[in-house]
């Protein structure tokens, strides 16, 4: 299994990071001074976490999360986005532990029930990821990451069929293309459809972003795994 394929997800939007850098820092001096405004700093904050986890500073980012819950023990989302870097940490049985319990708190939190079937998917459960898979898009029929994450956990079991509709309908949001293409293309390799499978490799690196780019590092790691991927099967092809 390639553990990285899986997507994870979390509850903030990537367009605020750069924002967010500029202004962290009066925000919590502003937060010494207006209490009134905790809740709109309390947001960017954890969009700040996400981002120095991003950057790999995962310490700072959980202790950043940490600092949240303390003050709001009841927020799913926090919980699930400290996971989430716990995960990303390798810290795994913490992740679970958050997960679980973001869970309790939102038992309809769609990012949530993905996230925990990455670990479970991760770990080798794959049934039990394919159950948490099928909640978050029960929850949310257009959780674009979780359609991709269960093609590739039917793939792992070895029915490329059913990974393929996964992917061809994850396909009819628009988003995530070269993601899509890129495991749909594994697919048909391991499946036996060679010429499928470099069509679809070919179209996903026409989407994913080049190796230099420091703004996606899960479409960098993946467009190297393609790479990859796309040298075996060529050179295969010419043996």
């Amino acid at each position: 299994m390639n553990s990285h394929s899986f997507l994870a997800d979390d509850d903030q939007q990537s367009n605020q990071y750069k924002y967010v850098l500029n202004t962290t820092n009066k925000l919590q001096e502003r937060r010494k001074n207006d209490h009134s405004e905790s809740t709109f700093e309390d947001s960017y904050l954890r969009s700040f976490a996400l981002k120095l986890a991003q950057q790999g500073d995962y310490t700072e980012a959980i202790a950043l999360l940490s600092q949240l819950i303390f003050r709001h023990p009841h927020n799913a989302v926090d919980y699930n986005n400290r996971g989430l870097i716990y995960f990303q940490s390798g810290e795994r049985q913490k992740a679970l532990y958050d997960y679980n319990t973001a869970l309790k708190l939102n038992p309809y939190l769609a990012s949530a029930y993905n996230n925990r079937a990455n670990y479970y998917a991760a770990s080798g459960e794959l049934t039990t990821a394919l159950a948490d898979y099928d909640q978050a898009i029960d929850f949310n029929p257009r959780h674009i990451r979780a359609w991709i994450n269960r093609g590739i956990t039917w793939r792992d079991l070895g029915q490329y069929e059913v990974a393929i509709e996964n992917f061809e309908l994850a396909l009819l949001f628009g988003q995530l293309e070269g993601h899509i293409w890129a495991e749909r293309g594994r697919t048909y390799y391991l499946w036996g459809d060679w010429n499928c499978a470099i069509a679809d490799y070919r179209r996903a690196l026409t989407t994913l972003p080049s190796l230099d780019n420091n703004k996606d590092i899960t479409g960098c790691r993946l467009r190297l795994q393609l790479e990859n991927w796309l040298d075996e099967l060529l050179s295969q092809s010419a043996s």
